[in-house]
């Protein structure tokens, strides 16, 4: 057993101590490490006693709990409870259980207790269940990690039609990443059970899961934001925004946020209209729409990014002009105040039902 797997396993014990030593009605608390082969999958098996019955915990400690592995836990569970006999309660540990994993967990009838904070059981009239929205940093970095902008990029690709399958080179040359890169995303999805994957390739099977998840860890693209104003309004706006957009192959120009979401489901209408453009796109956007500088009015919000990877997110409307995706669309809105979060619903009603 490696020095990390020792850890986990002190830190389970003493989680699973306190959280019994709570209860006035508990006593006699006793652990034992390893006690069956390591096939078996029990790491601890817990005992203690309330009122004049003895119960028993099979624990299975896990350094990473994500979906697919704690399906493998609860399968090795259920081989040991076997063994034990049927007053045997099952239970994972874990240094963090996500509220997937924590479901699955309970539609499988397995208690858990995690690091964070979160904890369930019910055993011999005990019932025990404690919730924390606290995130452990090392999960925090391996989820913004899956959404940084090369990331998303293969993300986006596979949102477009989440059912097709992708050969991972097709997919690392759509969503032009590394074949490593679009691998190693493909393999953090299917871990956390939002894609499978066949002998035709990878595809989505939880798409509403990943969005739900990305909507909560999303990070908008860093750059530079620049507020200006047009005297330009309604047709004469849109006129004018068309003829920079179209048949412009070295200008990046997309509608962004509320203004994106005008044309693709229209909802809350605002003051502002609102861009991601490329240097020469705001170049050519100052020229047309006749910008100026404004300290108070501001009605055109342009973001420069950092990086280009936003501009794949481009669609073609049938009216000529150019818009970030419904997804893009929805992210942006989501994190645009209460008016953005009702848009972003209204938008993902319409435009991303799976």
């Amino acid at each position: 057993m490696n020095t990390r797997e020792t850890v986990n396993e002190e830190q389970a014990e003493h989680r699973l101590r306190a959280l019994l030593q709570q209860m006035d009605s508990v006593r006699d608390i006793n652990v034992a490490h390893e006690v069956m082969s390591a096939d078996m999958g029990i790491d601890l098996v817990v005992s203690f006693r309330r009122g004049k019955s003895r119960h028993k915990l099979l624990v299975e400690v896990k350094a990473n709990a994500e979906p697919a592995r704690v399906r493998n836990a609860i399968w090795q569970l259920h081989s040991a409870a076997e063994t034990y006999g049927a007053d045997a309660y099952t239970m994972l540990a874990a240094p963090y259980i996500s509220p997937a994993s924590r479901q699955i967990c309970r539609e499988s009838g397995i208690g858990y207790i995690d690091f964070a904070g979160n904890a369930y059981l019910s055993v011999g009239g005990l019932e025990i269940d404690h919730r924390t929205d606290v995130k452990p940093k090392t999960e925090q970095r391996v989820l913004r990690s899956l959404f940084k902008p090369k990331a998303a990029a293969v993300l986006h690709t596979m949102l477009k039609d989440p059912k097709h399958q992708w050969r991972i080179g097709d997919l690392a040359q759509q969503a032009d990443v590394s074949a490593g890169h679009a691998s190693q995303v493909g393999q953090q999805l299917r871990q956390r059970e939002w894609a499978e994957q066949s002998d035709e390739g990878v595809w989505l099977s939880d798409p509403n899961a990943l969005l739900d998840m990305w909507r909560e860890e999303y990070e908008p693209p860093s750059g530079e934001r620049v507020q200006l104003y047009t005297h330009l309004h309604g047709r004469e706006l849109q006129d004018a925004v068309r003829s920079v957009m179209t048949g412009r192959t070295d200008v990046e120009l997309l509608y962004a946020s509320f203004s994106a979401a005008d044309w693709i489901a229209p909802f809350a209408r605002t003051g502002r209209t609102y861009f991601y453009a490329d240097e020469r796109g705001l170049a050519r956007l100052q020229v047309r729409l006749e910008l100026q500088s404004a300290s108070k009015g501001a009605n055109i919000d342009i973001l420069i990014p950092d990086d280009p990877k936003v501009f794949q997110t481009a669609m073609l409307l049938e009216n000529g002009l150019v818009s970030t995706d419904p997804v893009q669309t929805y992210l942006d809105l989501s994190i645009a105040g209460e008016r953005g979060r009702e848009a972003a619903e209204h938008l993902r009603a319409e435009a991303l039902q799976w």
